[in-house]
């Protein structure tokens, strides 16, 4: 591999990335409370809109994220009526579904989002839109084919 320039990683992919997340969740965030949410509750209710009933590993699975952090903010949702946890044989095998209020939400989040995207991605035509989301799934794939390996590689490691 060849020597990177010193600070490459300020400007790399990966920070521009991580710069967008930042800017758009500085355009979503704000409205938050207004809906009654917090942080990672709106992606949450948005999956189970488009799954339906889930189970809370789908969930952690799906968004890469802690599963017993899912079961928590399941917990925080269900207090605040957006969805209901349907019992399963034990804690972790309950799942979840949207209440008719987490629908209501879902469609709120989901015009705070179209907003945000028309900001995002202003001075784009639709073919620029369409390559630019081509091209981000085929980001997203190469992640989670590297993070499988790498969930794959320490399995083998641990037998």
């Amino acid at each position: 591999m060849e020597e990177l320039p010193f600070g490459f990683s300020l400007t790399d992919f990966h920070m521009q990335v991580s710069m967008m997340f930042h800017l758009m969740r500085g355009c979503n965030h704000p409205h938050l409370p207004a809906l009654g949410l917090g942080p990672g509750q709106p992606r949450m209710l948005s999956y189970l809109a488009v799954h339906g009933r889930s189970s809370q590993r789908d969930l952690a699975r799906y968004f890469s994220v802690d599963p017993a952090a899912v079961s928590r903010m399941m917990d925080a949702l269900c207090r605040a009526g957006f969805v209901r946890i349907v019992p399963g044989e034990d804690r972790r095998r309950r799942t979840v579904e949207l209440t008719q209020k987490g629908e209501e939400i879902v469609r709120a989040w989901d015009r705070v989002c179209a907003g945000t995207d028309e900001v995002m991605l202003a001075g784009l035509s639709d073919a620029e839109r369409a390559q630019l989301q081509d091209l981000l799934d085929r980001v997203q794939a190469n992640m989670r084919a590297h993070l499988a390996q790498d969930s794959e590689s320490e399995e083998v490691r641990d037998e």
